[in-house]
């Protein structure tokens, strides 16, 4: 078709010039009888001039060539023939085809500049819009979308991309990708090693319908962009070639990204891991320490405490053994959570009931504190693992009791929206820092309370972990007129939810 196309549009350059020497001649015709033959050459170097910049060099020097004949032909006596009375008139012909040859000439350099100008102006608008596409991209799977868009509108080709990912060469997923048989994977392979185009209007594989391009960063090759063949790629290698060497520099950025955000996980798993470490040892320690203390003392000289006195070292150890005891419980649950190993069993549970169980359990360590109820009557009931709930919650009311004053009151309140049950856990303490209400719950997030234990820094993450495998929420607020409150929202049972052992 291409072919075919280019001789039809010269033959149609061609009948436009003698087009353009007939309408000279016709009006040289016209004023010929008040211009004197000399000034009619104009008119034809007019013709010239409009088939040189509308219709190409070839067509003006025709149009030049049949401009002298046909002068020559209708106007130089004796008319109506190609003899010459007057030898001058032979250094007029001679002048309009040079002159009109010469201007073809300036008029087909000029617009050679212009369409190298315009061809340079689209490269760069084509080469700005793929940088600016890629500047964005954070993904080996956007660069290759940027591409893509890239090749079909300015070459009007699909493509394939193929990377470097460990030593295998991968194709990227794309719905609109050519399908590349087993020849052109060898090809592939050859462009991978080599570094060099290859396939169509290439010296190496000039067999294949498509053209391979590397991606070269540096000296490594990082992939292979896969062209299916058009008329418009051989004279666009350059453009290619630029497209290319973008998305290789935006494919290395990705990569030396990808390392960094990699490099910067380890540096906080390795902060993490000694942060860990330190907390443990140091909740380890302190109950140990204690417990030692009082029994390598009544161990020494016992006959030197009085039964109050021994009473106080026994409460003090067996105090100090429950809360290690806790610890391990906490360090033991979260393990289980973050290997996705705690799995609720559902059943219907009255709200009332887990909030009496949590109380109770609290109840050795509230001192003087006064924990104080505030149930809506006739709440629904929720699906829940009435173990894990109760726990969970008693790691809300430790907390509160922990960043409360003295003797001063917690409140557990209790409701329903129309959408939801809602607990909620309410101190009088000093709250947490503005910014920090979501932190609260990461895992060792602890908040300093002056001449307090701080605790380990695992019951509201833990809390968090359960109220979600409820498929509940859990959120914190500073009060305004002081304190904390945590507030849980639980789904109310529902026929369709799938309860142990029956629906």
């Amino acid at each position: 078709m291409i072919y075919l196309m280019k001789p039809a549009r010269l033959l149609s350059s061609y009948l436009g010039a003698i087009g353009l020497v007939a309408v000279a001649s016709l009006i040289c015709e016209l004023v010929r009888t008040s211009l004197a033959p000399v000034n009619m050459v104009m008119a034809y170097l007019l013709a010239v001039v409009l088939a040189a910049t509308r219709l190409g060099l070839r067509a003006a020097i025709l149009t030049a060539l049949l401009s002298v004949l046909a002068y020559d032909f209708l106007f130089i006596p004796p008319r109506f023939s190609l003899r010459v009375s007057d030898t001058e008139y032979l250094v007029t012909f001679f002048a309009l085809f040079v002159v009109g040859v010469v201007i073809s000439s300036l008029v087909a350099r000029i617009q050679e500049k212009v369409e190298q100008v315009r061809q340079q102006e689209s490269r760069t608008n084509s080469l700005y819009s793929l940088t600016r596409d890629l500047s964005v991209s954070g993904d080996a799977q956007a660069i290759v979308e940027a591409l893509r868009r890239a090749v079909l509108r300015n070459l009007g080709a699909r493509l394939a991309v193929l990377l470097n990912k460990d030593g295998a060469v991968e194709q990227v997923p794309d719905d609109m990708a050519i399908q590349l048989d087993d020849g052109s994977q060898e090809i592939v392979s050859w462009v991978m090693k080599s570094g060099r185009r290859a396939g169509a209007g290439t010296a190496a594989f000039p067999e294949s319908p498509c053209l391979f391009v590397p991606f070269k960063a540096g000296t490594e090759v990082v992939g292979v962009m896969v062209i299916e063949e058009k008329s418009s790629l051989i004279d666009n290698l350059q453009l290619i070639e630029a497209f290319a060497g973008q998305v290789a520099m935006a494919l290395e950025r990705v990569h030396l990204a990808s390392q960094a955000e990699e490099a910067r996980f380890l540096r906080e798993k390795s902060h993490l891991e000694q942060a860990l470490l330190n907390s443990i040892s140091h909740d380890l320690r302190t109950p140990l320490v204690t417990i030692s203390g009082v029994l390598d003392s009544m161990l020494t000289d016992d006959q030197k405490f009085d039964p109050e006195q021994r009473r106080s070292m026994i409460s003090t150890a067996a105090e100090e053994a429950g809360r290690l005891n806790r610890f391990v419980g906490s360090l033991l649950d979260m393990t289980r959570l973050e290997a996705g190993a705690l799995s609720p069993r559902l059943i219907p549970c009255e709200v009332e009931e887990i909030i009496g169980c949590a109380i109770g359990a609290v109840e050795p360590r509230i001192g003087n504190h006064q924990i104080v109820t505030a149930v809506d009557q006739e709440l629904p009931l929720v699906p829940a693992d009435l173990a894990l709930l109760t726990q969970a919650l008693v790691n809300l009311l430790d907390n509160a009791l922990k960043h409360s004053p003295a003797s001063a009151d917690i409140t557990m309140s209790a409701r329903f929206d129309g959408k939801s049950v809602i607990i909620a856990v309410i101190d009088t303490g000093p709250g947490v820092p503005s910014g920090q209400e979501e932190q609260i719950f990461a895992k060792f997030h602890r908040i300093e309370v002056p001449e307090r234990t701080g605790g380990t820094g695992l019951g509201l993450s833990i809390a968090k972990g359960i109220i979600e495998a409820h498929n509940g929420s859990i959120t914190a607020s500073n009060r305004p007129e002081g304190g904390l409150m945590v507030e849980v929202k639980l789904p109310p049972a529902t026929l369709d939810i799938q309860y142990e052992g029956k629906q």
